[in-house]
């Protein structure tokens, strides 16, 4: 089998909607989406009524991001954002509500800025389909706000965040049903004028595309198209004239809530606010003179897998921080350790570690643990040659390591007495005394530590880099080297056994192709 790409999360906690999106980044392509779920809490309702999230939208959702976290924990992701926007950022009970969020998703709730949420959704649109060298203008038409973000070449030129979410207009002028001609009069008014910005930025520009996202404009997309609700994947990339746009608008404002809800593509909840999305759309199209907008499944939770994935988020969980690593190199100097050798040591564990990973599924921070041990297993050499993982043990173990807590200092000392001679065993009264995880934790690292001193076992760093390949039935290691490495070869077939013990599967060590 192939080691698994990374997983990352994210939680959009929206004006009308809460999503979760849990996706696979892949090298070649768009990420491969895990799980998804998509539920209409509407916390935008309260706010813009009566300034805060009330009390029973806030325990629905609460409730729901308890049941996302199940989800994305048990997907291994490396890193999950959970984002809130325009209906958390206005609530006068904001504090509260990120509070109780962020207990129940098990991840901080961030409030993000109109200006973060246009980055996110550009990124989201950017990774799902690509425009190099294109100039384009994407509209999104959330529940609470609507961003509207010029593009030149994947780049962001110019964003402008507005209060035009469609539960925020709803709420504000629509009070009848059908609404009534001067409560369409009045919200167009005020859409036209808080466009007026936009306007004036985008107005004489021409555009390679426009692209319209959220909900509204699934609904609008598939409503011209008469692309059912249930087929709304369908959607995606389909264009919609501003013609067709206007029309739908039009016969939307006109009919009642029953008649909205049997239109095709627009689902029983979206009903009830698509006159204010729609309307968003055709008086944009007529004040940027757009001859046509396409529509992109895209959004802040694709942004915020694409951002999660650009910056390596997780990754530098594994690895110990520069503070971390001055101290371990200050003391293996300070005992008299090769640190040539030592920082070789580390980078081969830390390199096993993260390629292992489906295999052992430890948390990310114990390869910081694994690392350290890299470049402490032989400070024992400075006491005495004869059992030096011993001495070396005791020596991590009584000293001062800034960076590390107590418990870490342990675990890195017990990694560094077993970095050779025999595994771990409950006849090992310190392993023995250990908790369960510690013992399992310890018991997997092990044979990766002894794996990375045995690939340097000439002291010369004679072994470049590894590339580990996980198959059904075994596990391939390939050490590219330009210097013979037959002496490291050698000594890493002696972990063989061990390896298979620990991890159940053989492992076979080859010399790259070069």
């Amino acid at each position: 089998m192939k080691a698994d790409m990374p997983r990352y999360a994210a939680i959009d906690i929206g004006s009308n909607s809460v999503r979760l999106l849990v996706a696979e980044t892949l090298a070649d392509g768009p990420p491969r989406t895990l799980a998804e779920e998509r539920r209409v809490m509407r916390v935008g309702s309260g706010v813009f009524r009566d300034g805060a999230i009330g009390n029973d939208t806030m325990a629905a959702v609460c409730d729901l991001l308890r049941t996302m976290a199940v989800t994305y924990r048990g997907l291994d992701v490396l890193a999950v954002r959970a984002v809130a926007t325009s209906a958390v950022r206005d609530a006068t009970n904001q504090q509260e509500f990120i509070e109780r969020a962020s207990d129940a998703a098990a991840t901080p709730v961030e409030i993000i800025s109109g200006q973060e949420e246009a980055r996110l959704i550009h990124l989201g649109v950017q990774s799902q389909w690509p425009h190099p060298g294109r100039r384009i203008l994407i509209i999104d038409v959330g529940g609470g706000s609507a961003e509207f973000i010029l593009s030149e070449d994947q780049r962001v030129k110019a964003a402008f965040s507005r209060p035009l979410g469609a539960v925020r207009l709803t709420e504000a002028f629509l009070k009848h049903d059908p609404p009534a001609p001067l409560e369409l009069h009045q919200m167009e008014e005020y859409i036209t004028e808080k466009l007026a910005a936009p306007f004036r930025r985008f107005g004489a520009l021409p555009f390679d595309r426009v692209i319209a996202t959220s909900a509204s404009a699934a609904a609008v997309v598939s409503a011209v198209n008469r692309i059912s609700r249930q087929s709304r994947d369908a959607a995606n990339r389909r264009r919609a004239s501003a013609a067709q746009v206007r029309r739908i608008y039009r016969l939307l404002a006109g009919w009642n809530l029953a008649a909205r809800r049997k239109t095709p593509g627009i689902g029983p909840r979206r009903a009830e606010i698509i006159v204010a999305g729609a309307a968003v759309f055709t008086l944009a199209a007529a004040g940027l003179h757009l001859g046509s907008l396409y529509y992109s499944t895209a959004g802040v939770r694709d942004g915020v897998i694409a951002d999660l994935a650009r910056r390596g988020a997780g990754s530098e969980r594994s690895r110990l921080d520069g503070d971390q690593r001055r101290v371990v190199e200050d003391m293996a100097r300070h005992y008299g350790v090769p640190l040539k050798h030592a920082a070789k040591v580390a980078a081969l564990s830390r390199a096993l570690f993260d390629a292992l990973q489906p295999l052992h599924g430890l948390p990310p921070e114990q390869g910081r643990l694994l690392e350290a041990a890299g470049y402490l297993h032989d400070v024992g050499h400075y006491v005495s040659d004869t059992a030096h993982h011993k001495h070396s043990a005791y020596l991590v173990a009584n000293s001062d390591m800034p960076g590390f807590t107590r418990p870490q200092s342990a675990m890195i000392a017990l990694l560094c007495r077993f970095h050779r001679k025999s595994m771990p065993g409950m006849r090992h009264d310190f392993y023995q005394a250990l908790d369960p995880e510690s013992r399992r934790t310890i018991l997997l690292l092990t044979p990766l530590l002894r794996l990375a001193d045995s690939l340097d076992r000439s002291h010369d760093q004679r072994v470049d880099a590894i590339a580990v390949q996980l198959r059904e039935d075994v596990v391939v290691l390939a050490l590219n080297a330009r210097l013979d490495t037959d002496l490291e070869q050698w000594a890493a077939e002696r972990i063989v056994a061990q390896f298979r013990a620990i991890y159940g599967k053989p492992l076979i060590i080859t010399k790259a192709r070069r």
